[in-house]
Parts: structure tokens; C-alpha cells; sequence
């Protein structure tokens, strides 16, 4: 049996390899975050690796969790517990995972070659955390995310709107900028008020798993346009924009309405604003220079 611990977002999550059929070379974008132990600290959730684990399908198929564009099926059982079958975007089962109500332990087995098993244990690991998030005013967020004078930017859209391309082009115009995570940063409304970004081991295509953080700057909801014209967004707006934004079961109440109280904890300490807008340089210098905090 070996243990690994992992510090994300400031929370601790333990990953338990319960033989040496699967180690932590499955998670290579996690290593950044491991530490040594979790002595002094509250471990969020604990997951179990163990392919000897054969559960049996039960309770009801209630929907689909969209994760990172793959469509997972859920099951919800009389206790309130759920099981969730990993399928890659060719349709392969990758994994099954089963985690209990109050999403603080949880047990996957893993299916297939060894692309899908690193497939299988991360997308159970991102659903694992953002579960777990919601009950800790903390949101996994479909975003790309740029930090420039030590503010984190975020960049908000559906898939296809050019979230990367409008990061990729403050990377190349606008100097001293770095890209933080650019599919699934942490969001964290701070118990001191104050709204950080974090880096994640879960940033989509682009490999970038970096251990860092950043008070939020500002969020950015795309959309595109003939032309580049930026304004504030309103109250409605906002959450409207955000909550599409983060990883939910709206079905379970509890995650629900943790991630919205999350939201409005962090629309009250932030500003958003809406960019409609051309794949251009001019798109990402008026951006910057309407909604750069310093």
C-alpha cells in the first residue's frame, strides 16, 4: 500500500495506491503539488485505488457530469452515495468510482490500457475535488487563467469561444505575463474576504500544472464579435456567467448550493467584465488595459 498526499487550492487530499499495480506515474500533473505528509493539516477527501474493488451497479442513473467536455454516468443510491462511471471521449470506461454523501471518502477502480487508467484516476480526482470544494467555499472553474502584476485574469467561455487564444495573445503582447492553468484553475473565496486563484493538476490540452497563486484580478466573459468592445457586467450577468463556469451537480443540493454561495462570496470581492471581441492584439491590449488591477 502506498499513500500520497496533495495540496491543491490550499486543501490536502489523500490518494491511497492499495497494491503496486497502480502507482502515482499515473498522476505525473499532480507531483507538483505533493507533499511529504498531512500531519497538521485537514485532508479534504481520501481516495482509495484498489482494482480488486468490483462494485456492483446500484441506485439510479440520475444524469451526466460534464467533465471537461466527457460526459460521465452517475448514480445516486438510497443513502445518498453515488457511483460514477469514467468514459473517455471515445466512449471507453475508464474507471468507476464510488464516493459517499458527504464526498470525503471515496474508492476507483481502474479499466484498460494504460492511457486509460491515467485518464480513468484523473477525471475521478477533478470530480473528487471539486465535490468536495463546494463545501469549502472553493469552485473548480472551466477558465483560462493569465497573471500579470500578481493578479490572476480569468478567461470565461463554452468551449470554442477562444479562451486560450485571447491568454495566448496577452502571453505574447503584453509583457511580464504568465499563464497559470489554462482549463481548470481553483477558485477560493479566503475566509479573510480576499478571492485567490490557483494552478491545478487539471489543465485540459495544455500541459500546465503549475503550484502557484494569485488574488483574482478580474474574470473575462467572452464572446465573439466583428469587433472589440469591453464593459462591466452586471449582478445577473455575473452569475450568470460564472456558474455554467464551475464543475456542479445541480441535482445534489448540498454541492449546489456550496457552489453557488461560493459565487456570491466571490462576486462580492471581484470584478467581471464581458469582451466581445476579434482573435486579435488589439482584443487583449484593451482588455488589459480595462481590467488590470494595478
Amino acid at each position: 500500500m502506498e499513500r500520497k498526499y496533495y495540496k491543491v487550492g490550499g486543501h490536502v487530499y489523500e490518494l491511497v495506491f492499495q497494491d503496486e499495480r497502480n502507482t502515482d506515474e499515473l498522476v505525473v500533473s499532480s507531483k507538483p503539488f505533493e507533499i511529504d505528509a498531512a500531519e497538521g493539516e485537514n485532508v479534504m477527501f481520501n481516495m482509495i485505488v484498489d482494482d480488486d474493488w468490483h462494485p456492483e451497479k446500484r441506485g439510479k442513473e440520475i444524469g451526466h457530469f460534464d467533465c471537461g467536455g466527457n460526459m460521465h454516468d452517475v448514480y445516486r443510491t438510497e443513502e445518498g452515495a453515488y457511483q460514477i462511471v469514467v468514459s473517455n471521449p471515445e466512449g471507453k470506461r475508464c474507471s468507476m468510482m464510488e464516493t459517499n454523501a458527504t464526498f470525503d471518502k471515496s474508492v476507483v477502480r481502474l479499466n484498460g490500457t494504460l492511457s486509460m487508467r491515467k485518464f480513468g484516476l484523473n477525471n475521478a480526482l477533478m470530480m473528487m475535488y471539486a465535490f468536495a470544494g463546494s463545501l469549502r467555499q472553493t469552485v473548480l472553474m472551466h477558465a483560462s487563467v493569465v497573471r500579470k502584476d500578481g493578479y490572476g485574469y480569468l478567461c470565461l467561455g463554452v468551449s470554442g469561444t477562444g479562451k486560450s487564444t485571447h491568454t495566448g495573445l496577452w502571453l505574447k503582447h503584453i509583457e511580464g505575463t504568465d499563464l497559470m492553468n489554462d482549463d481548470n484553475p481553483v477558485v477560493r473565496a479566503e475566509e479573510d474576504g480576499t478571492v485567490r486563484v490557483y494552478g491545478s493538476p487539471w489543465s485540459g490540452k495544455t500541459p500546465c500544472y503549475r503550484n502557484t497563486d494569485a488574488p483574482v484580478g478580474a474574470f473575462l466573459q467572452l464572446k465573439q464579435a466583428p469587433y472589440n468592445e469591453i464593459r462591466p457586467m452586471t449582478v445577473v450577468e455575473t452569475f450568470a456567467s460564472l456558474l455554467p463556469s464551475c464543475s456542479v451537480m445541480k441535482w445534489d443540493e448540498r454541492n449546489y448550493t456550496g457552489v453557488c454561495d461560493t459565487i456570491k462570496a466571490v462576486m462580492e470581492h471581484s470584478k467581471s467584465y464581458l469582451l466581445e471581441c476579434l482573435p486579435d492584439e488589439a482584443a487583449c491590449q484593451l482588455s488589459y488595459k480595462t481590467i488590470r488591477a494595478v
